[in-house]
Order: C-alpha cells, then sequence, then structure tokens
C-alpha cells in the first residue's frame, strides 16, 4: 500500500469518528436533561404529598386539657409542620401605626435633664416592686434615674398624669405579658397614683390578674400575667421556674376571656422564647402528645394566633392595641466596649454610638414580629422600644435588687456572675415607654 493511500484511509475514519463523538455527546445532554426533568417532576411530586396543614386557632371545641404547671408531656415527637391559619381571612397587608406621620419619635438620643427627671420618687411609690427599687438595694449612682428620651426632629408629648387619667376616665388600661411589661405597668402606677387620694385608690392582691382601681376617674390600670400570649404551663404569676415549657400553640382563649372587655391593651412578649425548645400540645391532642420547636418558630405559632384574636374581634373604633416590641439586654460589655468581659454591672452611663445593636435583641425574631404585625394593618400600634432601650446599659438592675434565692458566697465574690442586666431600674427606661403610650393615646 502506497503512502498516499494510507493517508486516504485516516481521513476516511477522521469523520466516522468525530460523528461517533457528537452523536455521544447529544445522548448524553439529551439523558441528563430526562435526568435532572425527573428529578424536579419527582421533588414536586414529594412537595405535592406533603402539603403544609393550617389549623384555625382559637375554636371551642378543644380535647387537650387546659395547662397548669403541673401539666406534662405524655410523650414527644418531632414538629408536624402544622401552622396558624388566620380565622379571617379579610385581612389584608396594610399600613400599620408605627408612629406620629410627622416625626419618628422613636429615632433619636437620651439627654440628661436632671431638672425634668425623674418623673416621680421610687421611695414615694406604695407600688414599687423590690426587683426594680435600686436606689433602695444600695445602687448610690442615681444618674439612671435623670434621662430623657429626646427624637431627632421634634419632641416628646410631655407627661401629664391629669391628662393621661382623663383619657382613661371610664376605661380598663391592661398590661399583658411577662415580667418586663409588669415592669411597665408598675411604671405607669407610680406616674399616675400621685394625683389620686389614697381613700380613692385600690389594689388588688397579686393575682394572675393585677388591677388598680382609681374611684374617682372609674378607671382601673391592671396586669395580666401572660407570658407566651398563648396558653401555657407557665402561667402561674408566681411558680412558673420549669423544667419543661408547654404551651397550647393554636389558642388564646384562656387569656382572651380576661382581655377582651378592656378598653387599651399593651402587649408584649419576646425574652421567654429565648429559654430553648419549647413542647407544643395543640387543642385538638387528646392522648397528651407534644411536639417540640424551637423558640423562634414557636414564638411564631404564638403570634399568630394572638393576631387571629386581634384581626377576627378586635373592633379598632372601640378599642386600642398596642405592641411593645423586645425589651433589649446587656449581657456582654464586648459588645459595647471590645475587649471587656462584663456585663450590665457597674454601667453608668448610657451608649452614644448611635445606631448600636446589641446580640440580645434578635433580628430573626424582630422580623417575624414585623411580619404577623404588618398583617394586622392599622389594628395594633407599634411601641417600637427596642432602639432606644438599646442604649441605656446603665439602665438595669445589676446586683441592686431583691434576690428570691439565696446568693451564694462565690456569687456575692463576683457581682457580675448575678447580676441582672435584663430587667430595668425604675424611675428609667420604662417609664420613656409609657410616656410613648401617652404620647399616642
Amino acid at each position: 500500500m502506497t503512502q498516499s493511500q494510507r493517508c486516504n484511509r485516516k481521513r476516511t475514519h477522521s469523520p466516522l469518528i468525530a460523528l461517533f463523538f457528537l452523536v455521544f455527546i447529544v445522548c448524553s445532554i439529551l439523558y441528563n436533561e430526562l435526568s435532572i426533568q425527573r428529578i424536579h417532576q419527582d421533588s414536586h411530586h414529594d412537595h405535592q404529598e406533603a402539603p403544609v396543614r393550617y389549623i384555625q386557632p382559637n375554636l371551642f371545641d378543644r380535647k387537650s386539657e387546659v395547662l397548669d404547671r403541673f401539666s406534662k408531656c405524655n410523650s414527644t415527637r418531632e414538629y408536624s409542620g402544622w401552622k396558624i391559619g388566620w380565622a379571617d381571612p379579610r385581612v389584608k397587608s396594610g399600613r400599620r401605626r408605627v408612629g406620629s406621620e410627622r416625626c419618628d419619635v422613636f429615632s433619636g438620643k437620651w439627654v440628661f435633664d436632671n431638672a425634668s427627671y425623674p418623673l416621680y420618687n421610687e421611695s414615694q411609690c406604695p407600688y414599687m416592686s423590690d426587683q426594680l427599687a435600686c436606689h433602695k438595694h444600695g445602687r448610690s449612682d442615681v444618674r439612671y434615674q435623670y434621662w430623657r428620651w429626646q427624637p431627632h426632629n421634634c419632641n416628646l408629648k410631655r407627661w401629664n398624669a391629669t391628662e393621661m387619667w382623663e383619657k382613661l376616665r371610664g376605661k380598663r388600661l391592661m398590661f399583658v405579658g411577662d415580667s418586663l411589661n409588669r415592669g411597665q405597668w408598675i411604671s405607669m402606677l407610680c406616674l399616675l397614683q400621685s394625683v389620686i387620694p389614697e381613700n380613692k385608690r385600690s389594689i388588688t392582691p397579686n393575682a394572675q390578674l393585677t388591677i388598680f382601681r382609681a374611684e374617682e376617674y372609674n378607671a382601673t390600670v391592671e396586669f395580666l400575667w401572660a407570658p407566651l400570649l398563648v396558653e401555657s404551663n407557665s402561667d402561674d404569676p408566681v411558680n412558673h421556674r420549669l423544667d419543661e415549657r408547654i404551651i397550647c400553640p393554636d389558642s388564646v382563649l384562656k387569656h382572651s376571656s380576661q382581655w377582651e372587655q378592656a378598653d387599651i391593651l399593651v402587649f408584649n412578649s419576646y425574652l421567654w422564647w429565648r429559654q430553648g425548645p419549647v413542647k407544643l400540645l395543640w387543642s385538638s391532642e387528646e392522648n397528651g402528645v407534644c411536639e417540640e420547636l424551637d423558640g423562634l418558630g414557636a414564638m411564631e405559632l404564638a403570634m399568630s394566633a394572638w393576631a387571629d384574636w386581634v384581626a377576627s374581634k378586635l373592633n379598632p373604633l372601640k378599642k386600642r392595641v398596642f405592641f411593645v416590641t423586645m425589651s433589649p439586654t446587656h449581657l456582654w460589655s464586648r459588645e459595647w466596649q471590645p475587649g471587656s468581659e462584663g456585663n450590665c454591672y457597674n454601667e453608668k452611663i448610657p451608649i452614644d454610638l448611635e445606631g448600636y445593636w446589641g446580640s440580645g435583641s434578635d433580628l430573626p425574631t424582630m422580623r417575624m414580629v414585623d411580619k404577623v404585625l404588618s398583617k394586622l394593618g392599622s389594628k395594633v400600634t407599634v411601641l417600637n422600644i427596642t432602639q432606644l432601650s438599646e442604649y441605656r446599659k446603665d439602665g438595669h438592675p445589676s446586683i441592686y435588687r431583691k434576690f428570691w434565692e439565696t446568693l451564694k458566697p462565690q456569687q456575692l465574690s463576683n457581682p457580675p456572675s448575678y447580676s441582672d442586666c435584663i430587667h430595668w431600674c425604675l424611675p428609667g427606661v420604662p417609664d420613656v415607654w409609657n410616656e410613648l403610650l401617652f404620647h399616642f393615646l
């Protein structure tokens, strides 16, 4: 065979080889596309087989027992994925009340003002709590009492106790929530009580619902202990420190039966959801079988059940509803003073960095709450106290309060180890929360 013939045979084979590889590549591409399509179809099919199930909340035909501090789960399973479906489909996303149209009163700074503040004297308020009476329990530096909140482009309405009572004449003002909301309620009593003669006012003994009455105005200022908003095994105002937290995520009826007759309602809920997983006992459960869910997910269920009540039962022409956003903690001083290893203990002045935000205020929680509240539109006025309170690392009791348990020697030798950097001294930050409430009323 000549050299020319050999070259011709090679040229004949080359197109055949190229064609073979081209066919192979095309077949591979078609196979992969079919495989991807099949995967998407299977995934869509699986999704259709397990749709989200929505539970209508706040129904009276419950099968599970009423929760109390003795309640236990017979067993626990994984979270089923059930969500709360609002009973009132007419509720649309809309503009909600967040403040004045002319000025954002929640954006501002703290100004030292020992001429106008405090608005009352700690020792002269007969309703003061030993948990919040910091000066009584040894805090000698009382500068925390003299700070005034100053919005950037306007002024807050100046507090006037008599005017506030006129707004409350013939009405029930009720605070509903946890110990931080109870602190705001105590602040309100201290702000209001001085203009009511002693023989014209009274208060019921400490209970789940505690009521202050002002006879002259036919008005009450009340506090309802409901730290998780929905029914729970932590609804005892005294004995609520339990190993296992159980909620009925689809019902606020136990609490709403007490708050539904109030004219002005002030709600809060946050810190109790930050203490680990929560057990869910649905109203339809007959055998005491609970599900377990993280705090944020459980709070969203509870907020949705609460929002269902607001959406379906509330007439905004007859009632005002406020929701107080999360109260920040100051547990790690490294967040405002890098390199330090303390907390709020021995802090004497506010943080002066505008926009400061600590890890004690959880952004995913705030976004979830904002999403729920936005669907309620103008039915709820939001008191956004989070940012303004973030600055007040100096406002907590730290060691200057009554502690219910006996402190150990190693704790006493290390004050930051038992400092309360969650609650607030009075007079102090919660007074401003009530000035904001007064401003919007």
